[in-house]
């Protein structure tokens, strides 16, 4: 049967992204079927430090909003680049990957604290693609059919698109910024002069983790097919 078909294509998501979208799918129908409500939901300090509702440490990025376009298009660029990062930068790393994801998380919710945002999927969203967009520079995207352009242009044209819809770009400044420091830590200042690797991936993850080095090579399977040194293409998921 064709469920079965997309529950065996589902299975062969790496983990990671499996469980980040599958959280982020069910929590938006539990409201959709008022099971749970957005209020249960948003990054409020009082009620985690005060009332210890320390899931709204986790539930606010998991929620993009009731279903719609702005649903669809955001759990749609979740999914694409964060199987990408995991297929890809991150393949056989999975502690490292979960990590980036804790440090993200932790540094957004206290940047997100600061500029009283309550949802903070989009963020982790704009992170990731700009962590995949800078490992991938000579990837060319086409972005709706209508523009192709490098890889690491992608976040802003994200940006731009979120701009265009009437939302505001603070969340997506937000996950870019984190993304910035999280790429300059584990890719840039290893590399510089006197420079070390700061992001070390805690043991209480208990996962297996074999270290690329850092900096390295962060390609997808178009790039590794044609070889190196040459120009992939993608094309935007719409």
């Amino acid at each position: 049967m064709a469920w079965q078909g997309l529950a065996a294509e589902f299975l062969q998501v790496p983990a990671v992204t499996r469980a980040y979208t599958a959280a982020c799918v069910l929590t938006t129908a539990a409201v959709q079927l008022e099971l749970l409500s957005p209020f249960q939901l948003y990054f409020n300090p009082h009620l985690v430090f005060r009332k210890f509702q320390v899931w709204r440490l986790v539930t606010n990025f998991l929620f993009f909003g009731p279903l719609g376009f702005s649903f669809f298009f955001n759990i749609l660029f979740v999914f694409r680049y964060c199987r990408m990062l995991e297929e890809g930068s991150f393949r056989g790393r999975t502690a490292d990957f979960v990590f980036m994801f804790l440090f993200g998380g932790v540094l957004m919710t206290l940047l997100g604290f600061l500029g009283s945002l309550f949802f903070l999927g989009q963020a982790l969203m704009a992170m990731l693609v700009y962590v995949w967009s800078r490992r991938s520079p000579r990837v060319r995207v086409n972005f709706f059919g209508l523009f192709t352009f490098q890889a690491p242009f992608l976040p802003w044209a994200l940006m731009g698109f979120s701009l265009l819809l009437g939302n505001s770009i603070l969340v997506d400044l937000l996950g870019i910024a984190v993304g910035h420091i999280y790429y300059f830590l584990e890719d840039v200042f290893p590399n510089q002069p006197g420079g070390k690797r700061l992001l070390l991936t805690p043991g209480f993850l208990g996962l297996q983790s074999s270290k690329a080095p850092a900096g390295s090579s962060l390609t997808i399977t178009q790039q590794s097919q044609r070889g190196p040194g040459t120009t992939g293409e993608l094309t935007a998921p719409f």
